[in-house]
């Protein structure tokens, strides 16, 4: 860790009461950030801002986007700005053949995993880009450049994510205001109880470093493109695959 690395940064995590938002939200505070968690669970909402040190928390649904507005702006009056952003708020959805796929477990799937992104990118990147500066990273998934079979919905709306990266960095491109994505493999979270055990041994069995990823690889490389470090790279998408993404 770098001591200092985000002092006087605020970072708003979607999904941050868990997993790898959570992990990161706890490597930035440590490095000097006001961290603000979104989520929609409540209870771990408190929990999770304890144990990490949260500056303020939102309970929100990333897929109402009048939720997300009203939540940027009480995440604005609260801090005063917002600098740093991770999309990470996201679900897996069913698992199930797309002639047997579930439609309302479609719209779900697509409304947290892409609209969510959109909607929190949308509400918060003004106020970067009236500042001049901003980081934002959008999780996305392996599965967005090689989708799993019985898993359709999520692989789209991965794949949705990585289009948007593209073209909304293209237009900040020359505010001060960096997006890219990450593309990991499968890694430990709690996303992985929501999975068959046949779904996970089928996506390590896909991994040519025979391993899921650990968490604390994810959040290094989601660190690196949320600081300073990271000045020339914008539209990305980096790959955290232990081999299976070598594109």
């Amino acid at each position: 860790m770098f001591a200092g690395r985000f002092s006087g940064r605020c970072a708003v995590i979607t999904g941050g009461a868990s997993g790898a938002g959570k992990a990161v939200a706890q490597r930035l505070a440590k490095e000097g950030a006001r961290v603000v968690l979104w989520d929609l669970n409540p209870q771990a909402l408190v929990e999770a801002a304890a144990e990490v040190g949260a500056a303020h928390t939102c309970a929100v649904d990333v897929s109402d986007p009048a939720a997300v507005a009203a939540a940027a702006e009480d995440t604005r009056k609260a801090l005063g700005s917002v600098d740093l952003l991770l999309c990470s708020a996201g679900i897996t959805g069913p698992t199930a053949p797309v002639v047997d796929f579930p439609l309302e477990g479609w719209r779900r799937v697509i409304e947290v995993n892409l609209n969510g992104v959109f909607y929190a990118c949308r509400a918060l990147a003004p106020y970067m880009i009236a500042n001049g500066y901003g980081r934002i990273v959008n999780l996305a998934s392996i599965a967005a450049k090689d989708p799993n079979p019985n898993a359709s919905a999520y692989g789209a709306a991965k794949a949705g994510v990585v289009g948007f990266t593209k073209g909304f960095a293209k237009e900040l491109a020359k505010t001060g205001v960096l997006v890219n994505a990450v593309t990991p493999a499968v890694f430990v979270t709690p996303l992985l109880e929501q999975m068959p055990e046949s779904q996970i041994e089928m996506m390590k069995s896909k991994i040519p470093m025979g391993r899921f990823g650990e968490l604390d690889e994810v959040v290094s490389m989601i660190c690196w493109l949320l600081s300073d470090e990271c000045s020339f790279s914008t539209g990305a998408t980096f790959d955290i695959s232990g081999g299976r993404a070598t594109y």
